[in-house]
């Protein structure tokens, strides 16, 4: 079956007022603008690296290892523009300085994974992955994150579940 685009804008748009009136219907005695926080939501360091940056690190890991080069690019990519993100939205934490203290761990690991990943080379891959969790385990003891120690994922089956990282 073929939708229109139309058709799709069509009822994004009319989604929202229609659980609106489910809501209210649900809840008569209820105004749903009361129940959300309009406090703007502000993510620690902790919760942008475990919700965002952690992720990643362990689906590039996957990827590499069952050498879908493709899947690898992509989430070095979004591994880059996280830690751009992280930088941007945490500049300080104690007295570290996390943009400057992300680039001077992470860039030549990641260089490094970049050469590998376009060489589709896996002994080069595994070294500069180890090199890149190293880089992360530096970051958090300078951080004075000792107890926060990032390794390379040991299984596959578990960690994604939703996700195939085998080439097709």
């Amino acid at each position: 079956m073929k939708v229109l685009p139309g058709v799709v804008a069509l009822l994004a748009l009319s989604a929202p007022a229609e659980l609106s009136a489910q809501q209210k219907a649900a809840m008569p005695d209820m105004d749903m603008s009361e129940a959300r926080s309009a406090a703007p939501y502000h993510p620690g360091l902790g919760e942008l690296m475990t919700a965002y940056v952690q992720p990643r690190h362990i689906k590039l890991g996957l990827a590499g290892a069952a050498g879908n080069w493709p899947l690898a690019a992509y989430e070095l990519g979004e591994l880059r523009e996280t830690f751009d993100d992280v930088g941007k939205l945490v500049p300080k934490h104690g007295s570290l300085m996390i943009a400057p203290a992300i680039a001077s761990t992470v860039k030549l690991p990641m260089a490094a994974l970049d050469k590998a990943i376009r060489a589709k080379e896996a002994a080069a891959f595994k070294g500069a992955y180890g090199q890149l969790t190293d880089a992360c385990n530096a970051c958090h003891k300078s951080a004075e994150h000792p107890m926060i120690i990032i390794k390379v994922p040991d299984a596959p089956g578990n960690a994604f579940p939703d996700q195939e990282f085998q080439p097709k």
